[in-house]
């Protein structure tokens, strides 16, 4: 993966100030290592990766909470569009953390609030304002439930109105159940964009028969390692990953 990705001309972290998208449309794939080689081969002229310190696929570290009933985990479970995630997430590489609030409304659309950390003790007084600003959920309810890993290639078009998010290795530790599961070969894709301006990628994943296919780190994880988890809306997708799987051997 680090000789294709060598290929492709970088970018930095301060390059990249005018891409956040903050207010941003997301839309997801689901694939294997050997076709996301065959993507990355497509996408060197349209795509440049993002660089920091001389590293393009990057390592992070995130927990999830989740209120002590999983209230969270069952809303999206049943389906509803307008939710919310908690998480701390580490940049390992720039060792940087920060607690970030994902809310997405019925139009489809995620908003992401966050501020740096140095920790993820839900007592002290900054960290309790923000999240009163911000998540509609008790304060004191909250608990670690998920922590994953996962290695990120991140591309930015060079229109700089979108950028593709890739994850591979990724790893689920259930922090309740104690179980844990390595996915192998999945890859986790995400186009995240500014509305629904073009996109260079689109079409490059309908030729490799990519297509969109949600999924959650938090719940598909969770659903993945604890038994004790109603799954019924998430059935059909752990089927496709476990399809998308056997076809990588």
């Amino acid at each position: 993966m680090d000789s294709i990705i060598s290929l492709f001309q970088p970018i930095s972290l301060s390059e990249m100030s005018g891409v956040k998208l903050m207010n941003r449309t997301d839309t997801k794939f689901v694939t294997t290592l050997t076709m996301l080689r065959q993507l990355l081969q497509m996408a060197q002229t349209d795509y440049y990766v993002q660089e920091i310190d001389g590293q393009r696929n990057m390592l992070y570290d995130t927990t999830y909470f989740d209120t002590d009933h999983y209230d969270m985990y069952n809303v999206h479970q049943h389906g509803h569009c307008n939710r919310q995630k908690i998480r701390f997430r580490t940049y390992v590489s720039s060792n940087l953390q920060f607690m970030e609030v994902k809310t997405k409304n019925n139009h489809g659309r995620t908003k992401k609030k966050r501020i740096e950390v140095s920790d993820m003790d839900l007592h002290d007084d900054v960290k309790r304002e923000f999240l009163g600003r911000t998540l509609r959920y008790d304060i004191d309810c909250l608990m670690p439930h998920m922590h994953n890993y996962f290695h990120r290639i991140t591309l930015v078009n060079k229109g700089k109105t979108e950028r593709l998010t890739i994850d591979t290795q990724l790893q689920f530790n259930n922090i309740v159940s104690g179980q844990h599961k390595d996915m192998g070969d999945l890859v986790i894709i995400e186009l995240k964009r500014d509305g629904m301006v073009y996109s260079p990628v689109l079409q490059m994943l309908r030729d490799l028969h990519i297509h969109p296919h949600g999924f959650s780190k938090y719940c598909m994880g969770a659903a993945m390692t604890n038994d004790s988890l109603p799954v019924n809306r998430f059935k059909e997708k752990l089927r496709d990953v476990d399809r998308i799987l056997l076809s990588s051997h």
